[in-house]
């Protein structure tokens, strides 16, 4: 009798051993990461990694290191890191460049997937590609895109570019997503018009260019069409009326309604990430990660249900 009691003793404590050794592990691993994630009271938050364009390291892995340190757990991911790891010929040859992304295998873009998944950050939209590429090239940055498990790529916005795109968005069953600047601010502009050519068209709204170029509320358009809107810019600036219009201001010193364009997302439970858009002068002593952390803070303060 003694002896089975024995071995069962010896059998719980190995399962409690191997039990304690696999939460160790994973909590390890997670700590390993660095990334706690960015995901605040429902509301995604990530960063457009042109905000760390000051930092020395601009390759893939500087990159990916950049937004782990500054906490983040999603991004909008520019293509110039990505292509580069991948091989693009380092020449001003257009013709070369052409027929590198019409043959280039995609093994190199599932390793940078690989890469960001296990550092547990989400590549929501890849900035790759332009309306005025061949119909190869638009293919290629389409094919990246879903290797990489973005929604879709992003550009610069125009009804012009919205038509070319969007059969290719169609063929690849993905999204092409139109940024704005100070388009906005034009009376003969309209995101309607853009919109309307079809249903795989979506928007990167930049609600700081959207509030500088017209000083109207964000909310109110994102209120409209925001079944329509991937992701957003987020950045601090003055209004077309302030003594200097249009300016980058560091978060919460400018006019930009950032705290309350977060809490109407959270509150109406839009399923659309706000990204983080570091435009203002890094102060000195800091660097980019240190202020995308500290946007990231903002954000989180404002996030944060207070009791």
């Amino acid at each position: 009798m003694k002896t089975m009691k024995s071995k069962i003793c010896s059998l719980v404590t190995k399962a409690l051993a191997i039990t304690f050794f696999a939460v160790i592990t994973i909590q390890g691993s997670l700590f390993a990461s660095g990334n706690k994630g960015s995901k605040i009271g429902g509301v995604q938050v990530g960063t457009i990694t042109y905000s760390f364009r000051s930092m020395p390291d601009q390759t893939i892995t500087g990159v990916l290191n950049d937004a782990t340190n500054a906490g983040l757990s999603s991004i909008e991911l520019m293509g110039g890191a990505v292509e580069q790891y991948a091989g693009i010929p380092q020449s001003n040859d257009a013709q070369a460049i052409r027929q590198w992304r019409a043959s280039v295998s995609m093994d190199k873009f599932k390793e940078i997937r690989k890469m960001f998944n296990k550092k547990g950050i989400k590549i929501n939209i890849l900035k790759l590609g332009d309306s005025k590429w061949s119909d190869e090239e638009i293919d290629y940055a389409f094919n990246v895109s879903n290797v990489l498990g973005a929604k879709g790529i992003t550009m610069e916005i125009s009804e012009e570019a919205a038509a070319r795109m969007e059969p290719f968005a169609e063929k690849h069953h993905s999204l092409a997503i139109f940024h704005n600047h100070s388009q906005p601010g034009d009376p003969n502009f309209s995101f309607d018009k853009v919109l309307a050519i079809g249903p795989k068209i979506m928007l990167n709204l930049d609600c700081g260019h959207y509030f500088g170029a017209t000083g109207l509320n964000p909310c109110i358009i994102i209120e409209r069409l925001h079944n329509r809107i991937v992701s957003f810019h987020l950045k601090d600036k003055t209004g077309p009326k302030a003594a200097a219009p249009n300016k980058n201001q560091v978060w919460g010193q400018g006019e930009t309604p950032l705290a309350e364009i977060l809490q109407f997302v959270q509150k109406k439970g839009y399923p659309i990430t706000c990204d983080i858009e570091l435009e203002y002068t890094v102060p000195e002593g800091s660097d980019a990660v240190k202020e995308v952390a500290k946007c990231l803070d903002y954000c989180r303060n404002a996030l944060t249900v207070k009791k």
